[in-house]
């Protein structure tokens, strides 16, 4: 029985591992966030456009950076800057949805990269930021099991 049981738990974790998925809104190049510098959101606090020569591949998207130094701050801690919802509009993420982005309509909340469909949209999510950014979380891993790859 144990032995049964020590083959069940190889091959079930391989199937999750095999199972894992992503989801990330990338144009037909495998660029994100339309070829903006993710970190450019935080220090310039505005969408600075990144430089193809200064590019970095995480999670399965290309990046672009407008400077050495910002991809270097990149690849230190992707997760950091990555867009949250893989890019996606994160009040769109909450209804359950995906959503294209207007790349001005971003915000960050907590430390956190959100992208919008519209500035409208924006305000609509901040009539309850914290209500809609967890209904988000909530609702992200069943788009990515249902939509990734």
């Amino acid at each position: 029985m144990r032995k049964l049981f020590l083959v069940l738990l190889v091959f079930t974790s391989i199937f999750a591992a095999a199972a894992g998925k992503r989801l990330v809104n990338i144009d037909d190049n495998g660029t994100a966030i339309q070829g903006y510098d993710p970190v450019g959101f935080f220090t310039e606090h505005r969408p600075v456009k990144g430089d193809p020569k200064f590019f970095s591949l995480y999670n399965g998207a290309r990046y672009y950076f407008a400077s050495a130094a910002d991809k270097t701050t990149f690849d230190a801690a992707p997760a950091k800057y990555e867009p949250q919802f893989g890019g996606y509009c994160a009040y769109g993420t909450s209804k359950g949805k995906l959503v294209p982005v207007d790349i001005e309509a971003f915000q960050i909340v907590d430390g956190r990269l959100l992208m919008q469909y519209s500035k409208n949209v924006r305000d609509t999510f901040n009539e309850d930021t914290k209500g809609n950014l967890n209904l988000a979380d909530e609702k992200w891993p069943g788009l990515v099991d249902k939509n990734g790859k």
